[in-house]
């Protein structure tokens, strides 16, 4: 268990508090003053519970009790209709496939296995009076005189409240109005024409110039960098059969670059200074490309700024490597919850060229001697995984 004492002053509204929460690793409790606000079982989320019931003037305190992961993984396994192998010649630590957590926490043939737990982001108290921004998704349209129009599509969570007053700002350009706040979800939206854009390229083909994107929605706000730039994957047929090449602002690019595990096997050591070194280290090198594997996590916010800034190209897997994996309904949820949040999360970046749905999974189908043996009803799991 760790715990945390804080006072709240009798003067603040009682009202619209609640915990923001990401990067919880893995399966925990977080409890404010004895009662339970959040059950967690996947370290890829972003936990928002509201606390407003259980909050009290002068002293509170909260508690997040770690259960021992592999504890967990294991009656998980132990509770499936059929058996779900893992990668067992990289994981010494069974059944980590079971849980929404990096995968090489448990071994992998690079990597101790340790299966470490802990809060590795933020962990903030929080309030809003009648609104508050969810997510931001930043769309581009480049046509073809070279201009280009954004469209910033903010989804936001209130509680009617009449007037709310909005301000968005991209570049010198600047949005405002003031709308009903009638609903408890709804959104915003904003077009930005660029008729003489700066363009991000990977490095070694240009400039990385980025944008301030300002959001305003009465009381909260947030900041942004946006590049702009169009990434298309070329997959034209050829004389091999079809092309895999990217093409970025109407021009292929030759890409060369490495793959990306986590930094450090204790993932709190693996801070901005360390990741902006290796990052660093490969655009030194003459790399525009990196990949996220999906055995680890997906990156800090910071990873993603640092190779926006270095002209990084970024491929990112989802985080599923070398195993088998549940389809139960379950799990899915869990997934599902996981991938949305996750590419809302980055969607705004420069960097991010491409999303893969994971590491090896259709090989690991015939690893094992259970999916061989079987293979219609593994190939199904798989399938209801990918859809999902």
């Amino acid at each position: 268990i760790v715990s945390r004492d804080f006072d709240m002053p009798r003067s603040l509204a009682p009202e619209g508090w609640y915990l923001d929460i990401d990067y919880l690793d893995t399966v925990a409790e977080v409890s404010v003053n004895g009662v339970t606000v959040l059950e967690a079982r996947n370290c890829f989320r972003r936990y928002r519970p509201d606390v407003s019931h259980v909050l009290k003037p002068g002293r509170n305190r909260i508690e997040i009790l770690f259960h021992s992961n592999p504890k967990a993984a294991n009656a998980l396994q132990a509770s499936m209709p059929f058996p779900v192998p893992y990668a067992a010649q990289n994981c010494p630590i069974p059944n980590g496939n079971m849980l929404r957590k990096p995968a090489c926490h448990f071994g992998w043939d690079w990597n101790i296995a340790i299966a470490p737990l802990g809060l590795y982001g933020r962990i903030e108290l929080r309030r809003f009076d009648r609104i508050r921004i969810e997510n931001v998704r930043v769309h581009q349209t480049h046509n073809d005189d070279g201009s280009v129009d954004v469209m910033v599509d903010i989804e936001l969570k209130g509680r009617p409240s009449g007037l709310v007053p909005y301000e968005i700002r991209f570049g010198d350009q600047t949005k405002m109005s003031v709308e009903e706040n009638d609903a408890e979800l709804q959104s915003h939206l904003s077009h930005f024409h660029i008729e003489k854009p700066d363009l991000w390229w990977p490095a070694g083909s240009g400039a990385q110039p980025l944008y301030e994107l300002y959001i305003r929605c009465g009381e909260d706000e947030r900041k942004l960098k946006v590049g702009l730039r169009q990434i298309d994957l070329n997959t034209d047929k050829d004389a091999s059969g079809s092309r895999f090449a990217f093409r970025v602002n109407g021009k292929d690019i030759y890409c060369r670059g490495s793959n990306w595990i986590p930094a450090d096997a204790l993932p709190s050591a693996a801070t901005p200074e360390l990741t902006e070194k290796l990052l660093q280290a490969a655009v030194d090198s003459n790399q525009n490309m990196i990949r996220v594997w999906g055995g680890g996590f997906y990156e800090q916010e910071f990873f993603y700024d640092i190779c926006d800034r270095l002209g990084l190209m970024v491929w990112q897997d989802f985080m599923f490597a070398c195993n088998l994996y549940p389809s139960t309904p379950e799990f899915l949820t869990e997934v599902k919850l996981e991938a949305e949040y996750q590419v809302r999360r980055l969607q705004h970046h420069a960097c991010i060229a491409l999303w893969c749905g994971d590491n090896e999974l259709i090989g690991a189908l015939t690893w094992f001697e259970e999916s061989r043996k079987n293979r219609d009803r593994y190939l199904v799991s798989y399938d209801r995984l990918n859809r999902t």
